[in-house]
């Protein structure tokens, strides 16, 4: 960690760490922990501010931890905050941190409107209460402060349990990762138990990840590299917002970062069967709307575009943007309709919507004056603040889930 507390704005107050202090979306949190001897760990939180007009974002903090060092980046500039106050509670006699309540700090530019601030907290940090031995095992017992997110074992340690469904997976160096998508609102918390033993360093190491694919013969599955990737990290989502039935119309947005240097443009090939209108994008961190074109058979080749195999039906959405730089990124909002009437259409009476959802997140909100009757794949159903049904799926697999909703109307 490169900022030292020393070098920080320390504020001794009190401070409420039960909620952030302004709206926030796309959290992931990533904890490698030390040995549990020593009650520390590091914290990187990625975060981002939704309220529009936002200049400042205060981060709490767990109870009892002590922040030994704190690092904020904008995300998509790539330069580090200076403006950083790490906000106290009550000073400890005889010990140099203090039990941090939360970190605040200024954001590079205020919160567009229907955009965001993207941060990223990068923190060396202790809390012993977080810790507990039980004979030759420990345990850590993390309130998940986002719904994304991975804790790495310390070197040496097997993973014995995890109370919330988990992804496993190996770091290159062998420390087991527990990375996890917390689906359900509200405090949670999340208990691992390890216990040290097995081999470190080299002998840890775990064997390359390959291309191949299952034995399995049900369709062209993915590969093993596909497989054991991270899926709490990866932070495209998409909301489907159903019109009436007898259009076969949905319309939808969709987010998604670019970090790679030299980009300057996003594809989205149109699925076959559907067609696609009134395109439009922006960038969610500054507002920008952003050029776009929507090519079709030929126009696609001669514009040297890679779409897989072009037929004279093949349609391209292409934004355009300005090239990313190396340490920077952005993040797209890009919004679209889409007619696919074997994808979304009224049966008889039932609305029904069928479709093969790849991301993380998907939402799909159903139309006014309708209702839910039927989804296939487990979903939170709530109500959106104009009285709509709205279903998300949290999708923790390495393929997409086949959703299939129907519903009737009031």
């Amino acid at each position: 960690m490169r900022n030292a507390i020393a070098g920080l704005i320390l504020t001794t107050a009190s401070l409420s760490a039960q909620a952030p202090s302004a709206g926030e979306q796309d959290a992931y949190t990533r904890i490698e922990l030390q040995s549990p001897d020593t009650g520390t760990f590091t914290f990187t939180h990625d975060v981002a501010v939704t309220t529009v007009g936002a200049k400042e974002y205060t981060l709490p903090l767990w109870l009892q931890t002590q922040a030994l060092a704190a690092k904020v980046t904008d995300l998509m500039s790539g330069t580090p905050m200076a403006d950083i106050r790490i906000v106290n509670g009550r000073p400890r006699s005889g010990v140099s941190a203090f039990g941090a309540a939360a970190i605040s700090v200024m954001l590079a530019r205020p919160v567009p409107k229907d955009g965001l601030g993207r941060l990223r907290f990068e923190l060396d940090a202790g809390n012993t209460q977080m810790f507990r031995r039980t004979g030759q095992a420990a345990t850590f017992t993390l309130p998940l402060r986002a719904p994304r997110g991975t804790i790495v074992l310390p070197a040496g340690y097997e993973l014995l349990s995890s109370d919330t469904p988990a992804q496993i997976l190996s770091e290159a160096d062998g420390r087991v990762a527990v990375s996890y998508m917390h689906q359900i609102p509200g405090a949670a918390t999340m208990t691992l138990t390890m216990r040290a033993g097995v081999p470190t360093g080299a002998a840890a190491a775990p064997k390359a990840l390959t291309n191949n694919r299952t034995w399995e013969a049900a369709g062209q599955k993915p590969t093993e590299r596909a497989r054991l990737t991270e899926r709490a990290t990866q932070d495209r989502d998409i909301v489907y917002f159903l019109q009436e039935p007898t259009t076969n119309a949905f319309s939808l947005y969709h987010d998604y970062t670019e970090t790679r240097p030299g980009v300057d443009k996003y594809l989205n090939v149109v699925r076959a069967g559907s067609r696609v209108s009134n395109p439009s994008a922006y960038i969610l961190d500054t507002g920008e709307v952003l050029r776009h074109e929507t090519l079709r058979g030929k126009a696609i080749t001669a514009a040297k575009i890679e779409a897989g195999t072009v037929t004279p039906e093949t349609e391209v959405v292409v934004i355009h943007f300005t090239p990313v730089k190396a340490g920077q990124s952005i993040r797209l909002r890009i919004t679209e309709t889409y007619t696919h009437p074997e994808s979304y259409r009224l049966d008889g009476a039932d609305l029904v919507f069928e479709r093969n959802l790849g991301r993380t997140r998907n939402s799909v909100v159903l139309p006014a004056g309708w209702h839910l009757t039927a989804s296939s794949i487990p979903a939170v159903v709530r109500q959106t603040p104009d009285g709509l049904t709205r279903l998300d799926f949290v999708n923790g697999r390495p393929e997409g889930i086949d959703v299939f909703i129907k519903g009737r109307r009031k």
